[in-house]
């Protein structure tokens, strides 16, 4: 499959910083425009160190630790920890991969101030520990973890210990979440900002709870970073989210069309639903006519509209009234459906492409990517992205390669959803519970990120609130959920983040 040009585009806009994500060059030019600014790298391995034996301290009664150390920084960082620890009356006891006279930099001056000894970091370490501290290897980790190294992770695997990881567990790819031999922990330590390696899978599940830690870097050094990869949260779209005023009707909020199929009618209802609940003012579905008795009896608020022929369907897209377009819901996969879409594309008004519609390209990236002209969300899971792109590397590098090749925002689903835009930004997801692993959650999703479009929502944060909407809705729900639960839960969650709603207004009678 022929690759696409590469295009020039412009240094992606900056978002607020609070979630932003480093990669581990990244983290590394944090910590060299730190020392810089005026903070040694001793007393920053001291602050790193000093985190880790307070979170610790918070977490657990005095117990006997065992603290594994690697030969570099990380190792550094445990050094401090078990310093600490033992200052605090605790039984510490270190176990280092290599000598102690090879170590370098600040590691080496800080293995000096522990007063106790070290010992080989073996399997037979573990005997009388009772939490264990892993230190080993930082988010740099590029193979696989081997020889002693990973014999005593796997023992500590076996053995059931409760593990501190600092930084991110000894194993786990800082920018990918790949594993390479890590044991699981139940609380990592990290510094600043996360890595992508805390919010993508598997890494997100080895890292247990996750504390970000203030070691001193000052936060104008992300400016220069400008950091292109964040956490989902309301603090990055919240201030761009679609909220009606006290002259709005449902002409200014926006008019969704959805191409809706036969004989698979569920998915275009929920996805026009979801539409509807996230506020876009109209919402219609264009159903092939044989269809029009089953949408009609079951939608209300929502219009049908009875498309049998093809002119018929283009004659619909004229209206200029329709601002946001969604197919591929129990749209089927083939030639009709491809060609309803280029119909859709064409316009250069917004759209989604979901489901039957990116399949229905398969083969037909560059055709695709030529056919998108206006602003595109796509809504692939993992099958679907795959069928269409055929992407190499983790996670983020395929949605990134995807997003740049189409032109198009790019959804990839999944318990790690990760959104990308072709300027080369990316957020990734977190909030999503297993329930959401059922049959037309992303029918649901697709439709909400249609009524966003609908009401002029910036395409790709459009897509990061519809991710983080549809998981906080499932997480509400609870146990039992279906996805045509998900539509109706969503006014409460858009409440709550409401700072003027009536439930945050409430005051009691009397001061």
């Amino acid at each position: 499959m022929a690759e696409a040009p590469t295009v020039e585009t412009n240094p992606a806009p900056l978002l607020p910083m609070g979630t932003a994500l480093l990669d581990v060059t990244q983290m590394g030019e944090a910590d060299r425009l730190t020392v810089e600014a005026g903070l040694s790298g001793i007393m920053m391995m001291e602050n790193a160190g000093a985190s880790v034996a307070r979170a610790i301290l918070a977490r657990w009664t005095p117990c006997p630790v065992l603290v594994l150390c690697g030969p570099g920084n990380n190792g550094g960082d445990g050094f401090v920890a078990a310093r600490h620890l033992q200052d605090a009356g605790w039984t510490v006891r270190v176990a280092l991969l290599g000598a102690r006279e090879d170590l370098r930099g600040e590691a080496a001056y800080h293995a000096e101030r522990w007063a106790g000894g070290v010992e080989p970091l073996t399997p037979a370490a573990l005997d009388g520990a009772e939490l264990v501290v892993d230190a080993v290897f930082g988010a740099g980790l590029s193979r696989a973890v081997q020889g002693p190294a990973a014999q005593t992770l796997a023992a500590l695997a076996s053995s059931g210990l409760p593990v501190v990881a600092v930084d991110i567990p000894s194993g786990v790819m800082g920018n990918t979440g790949e594993d390479l031999g890590a044991v699981a922990a139940a609380l990592t330590v990290t510094f600043f900002r996360k890595k992508p390696g805390h919010l993508l899978l598997p890494g997100r599940s080895l890292c247990g709870e996750v504390v970000v830690a203030d070691i001193g870097t000052p936060l104008a050094v992300l400016t220069t970073i400008r950091p292109d990869t964040f956490e989902n949260d309301p603090a990055l779209w919240l201030a761009q989210l679609p909220r009606p005023g006290s002259g709005s009707n449902k002409y200014l909020r926006g008019h969704a069309l959805i191409s809706g199929g036969y004989p698979m009618t569920g998915a275009a209802r929920m996805a026009a639903r979801a539409a509807a609940r996230i506020g876009a003012g109209l919402t219609t579905i264009a159903v092939p006519e044989i269809a029009l008795p089953i949408y009609a009896a079951a939608l209300t608020s929502i219009m049908v509209q009875p498309i049998d022929t093809a002119a018929a369907f283009d004659h619909l897209l004229t209206d200029q009234r329709i601002s946001a377009f969604l197919i591929g819901p129990g749209a089927g996969v083939g030639d009709g459906t491809k060609a309803r879409a280029n119909s859709i594309l064409a316009t250069g008004r917004a759209t989604v492409l979901d489901a039957d519609a990116i399949t229905s390209f398969q083969g037909d990236v560059d055709g695709l990517a030529a056919a998108i002209v206006g602003p595109c969300v796509m809504t692939p899971h993992e099958g679907e992205f795959l069928r269409l792109f055929a992407q190499s590397g983790d996670k983020l590098m395929r949605a990134r390669a995807a997003a740049r090749r189409s032109g198009a925002v790019i959804v990839v689903k999944g318990a790690d959803t990760v959104i990308a835009a072709p300027d080369g930004r990316a957020i990734v997801n977190a909030n999503a519970p297993p329930t959401l692993a059922t049959a037309g959650a992303g029918d649901v999703l697709s439709g909400i990120v249609l009524g966003l479009l609908a009401q002029g929502m910036d395409p790709f944060l459009a897509a990061a609130a519809a991710v983080w909407l549809h998981g906080a809705a499932a997480a509400a729900f609870g146990p039992g959920l279906l996805a045509e639960d998900l539509p109706d839960l969503l006014p409460a969650v858009l409440q709550g983040l409401d700072p003027g709603s009536t439930a945050k207004r409430r005051a009691p009678c009397r001061p």
